[in-house]
C-alpha cells in the first residue's frame, strides 16, 4: 500500500485512530479528519511525518466536507481511499426520547458519509483503485428497543453503500461497508461493565477488515455489507 493516500473521517476516535495507525504501518499516506479540533496525544506521530490533520470539520455540512476532502487530496496530489468513520450513537425509546435525536443521528451517521463520499468521488476517479469503506452497524439489521434512531441512520448507510457501489462501479471505484457489533472501546466498557468484553470486536481487528476492503486485493468486492461481530 506504499504511496497510496487514505482519508479517514472520525479519525480522532478509538476506531479512527486504530485505522489510521494500521494504515500508516502499511505505508499509506494518511489524512486525519475529525469534528474535534485536535487529535489525541501521539496519534499524529504514530501516523508518520507526512500525515496531515484536519480538525474542527463538520462533515454534516456539504460545503465543509468538500473543503476538507479537496484539501486532503491536494496535500498528496490525489486520493485513493476514503474511510467514513465519523458518526455517533444515542439510545432512547421513541415514546420517551427527544424528536431531535432522529435528526442528530441522521446528520452524524448518514449525512457525514454521504457528504464526504460526494466530495471524494472526483478525486477517487483519478485513482487506479479508488475505494470507499463505510461503517454500518450489525444492530441496524434488526433493531432492538431504543435503537430506532441510530439503527435507521445506519440502515441508511447500508443503502448508501449499495447504491453508490452501483453508481461508481463503471469508474472502478468500490464501495463497501463493515457492520460491527459492539466495538471494544473505553466508553462501551464503562457503559456495560459486566459484559464479556472479550466477545466484542477489537478496534485493531475491525481496522484490519477495513483496510482489506481498501486494498487492491479487494478489487472484486463492491456493494458488500460485511458483518464483523466477534462473538456477540
Amino acid at each position: 500500500m506504499a504511496g497510496r493516500v487514505i482519508a479517514i473521517t472520525g479519525a480522532f476516535g478509538v476506531l479512527g485512530s486504530a485505522v489510521a495507525k494500521a494504515a500508516a504501518e502499511q505505508g499509506y499516506k494518511v489524512i486525519l479528519i475529525d469534528y474535534a479540533a485536535t487529535p489525541p496525544a501521539g496519534l499524529l506521530a504514530a501516523c508518520g511525518p507526512q500525515a496531515q490533520v484536519l480538525g474542527g470539520v463538520d462533515l454534516s455540512e456539504p460545503g465543509a466536507a468538500t473543503t476538507a476532502i479537496d484539501h486532503a487530496a491536494q496535500a498528496f496530489d490525489g486520493l485513493d481511499v476514503l474511510v467514513n468513520i465519523a458518526g455517533g450513537f444515542a439510545w432512547q425509546t421513541l415514546a420517551d426520547g427527544a424528536p431531535e435525536a432522529w435528526d442528530a443521528m441522521f446528520r452524524m451517521n448518514l449525512a457525514t458519509a454521504a457528504n464526504a463520499s460526494r466530495a471524494a468521488i472526483p478525486h477517487l476517479a483519478g485513482s487506479k483503485a479508488g475505494r470507499i469503506v463505510n461503517i454500518g452497524a450489525n444492530g441496524a439489521v434488526k433493531a432492538a428497543a431504543g435503537m430506532g434512531a441510530y439503527a435507521a441512520s445506519k440502515a441508511g448507510v447500508h443503502k448508501l453503500t449499495e447504491s453508490l457501489a452501483e453508481e461508481l462501479k463503471a469508474q472502478g471505484i468500490t464501495v463497501n461497508a463493515v457492520l460491527p457489533s459492539i466495538i471494544d472501546t473505553p466508553t462501551n466498557r464503562a457503559d456495560m461493565p459486566d459484559a464479556d468484553h472479550s466477545a466484542w470486536v477489537a478496534p485493531a481487528d475491525l481496522a484490519a477488515v477495513i483496510l482489506f476492503l481498501a486494498s487492491e486485493e479487494a478489487r472484486a468486492v463492491t456493494g458488500a455489507l460485511l458483518p464483523v461481530t466477534g462473538r456477540v
